[in-house]
């Protein structure tokens, strides 16, 4: 079936069941898809999580009832809320108004039905390889980031946690093995958003002794909130910008152009796992005049 018809068709399940408690097992066979990579690509697609738009989708249809019922809280138990205080929260955060205002003629927001169509897009290359990488061990830290990970909400929450954790980037980068390379690790995606985690690679001896007072000399390292990352062994696409001054631009255009052009015509689809980012800042005296690049590494396996 096709990508996009797929999503339409668990689209159409969503609507046709808004009033029930939606599997997403389930919803994700209507698209022909797993789990894992039916909600990642519907992120992508529709801009949010789908736990999202069921919301969104909910609201806006309670906000229409709620003049003719009597009761809130028969609204409330018919899109899944468990209370009138629960269901209250959500509809005064969607709608800028309380149900009781509604019920009086307040003024309220409408999400329409979502309908997907294709874009032909592409015709510009799109370099990439698919490679086996062996198991990694990071130690780095992370956020727990809103939204999907891909678009404008990423990179703003991107940009504020990079430039705002330099003390601890810092710290790792003069433990790390690797000192031409960060890393930026995606992983734990559902509908409340995705860690984000900054990481660096160390070597086991580094990783031993690195709460160890007695060798690094502090006594607060076990209070930065550093964790061990194990990333396994698996399949990976691999994209990378071109060396430049400036890679950023590419990079942020490039994991759009994965998921839009390149995911739905690949003959792959996304696997559980974490997707690995590397920036490549610090080029060696040798290759430095190249400029730096960024990789983009996505978890992937076979279509079938």
């Amino acid at each position: 079936m096709d990508w996009f018809c797929g999503l339409q068709s668990a689209v159409n399940y969503i609507e046709d069941h808004l009033t029930e408690k939606i599997d997403y097992d389930v919803l994700a066979k209507t698209a022909y898809s797993s789990k894992f990579h039916f909600q990642r690509v519907f992120g992508v697609v529709c801009g949010m999580t789908v736990g999202e738009y069921i919301r969104r989708r909910r609201l806006t249809l309670a906000g229409k009832e709620l003049a003719f019922s009597d009761k809130v809280i028969d609204v409330a138990l018919k899109y899944g809320y468990e209370s009138s205080e629960s269901f209250s929260r959500a509809f005064r955060k969607f709608h800028g108004i309380l149900p009781s205002a509604a019920k009086k003629g307040g003024a309220l927001k409408c999400f329409p039905r979502l309908t997907i169509e294709q874009n032909f897009t592409g015709g510009t290359p799109l370099d990439y390889e698919i490679r086996e990488i062996k198991e990694r061990i990071f130690v780095g830290y992370k956020k727990r980031f809103r939204g999907v990970p891909y678009g404008e909400e990423r990179a703003r929450q991107e940009e504020e946690f990079i430039t705002s954790t330099r003390a601890k980037q810092w710290l790792l980068l003069g433990a790390t093995c690797d000192y031409s390379a960060d890393y930026c690790i995606i992983d734990h995606i559902d509908d409340d958003g995705y860690d984000y985690y900054i990481a660096y690679e160390l070597d086991e001896w580094t990783r031993s002794v690195l709460y160890d007072p007695s060798v690094t000399g502090v006594d607060f390292m076990d209070k930065l909130g550093f964790e061990t990352i194990a990333v396994p062994k698996q399949t990976y696409a691999v994209f990378r910008t071109e060396r430049q001054r400036r890679p950023i631009g590419e990079y942020i255009d490039i994991r759009r152009r994965i998921m839009t052009e390149w995911l739905p015509s690949s003959g792959f689809v996304l696997a559980e796992g974490a997707e690995v980012v590397v920036f490549k800042w610090r080029p060696d005296d040798a290759d430095r005049k190249n400029g730096k690049y960024v990789e983009i590494q996505l978890p992937v396996t076979k279509n079938g």
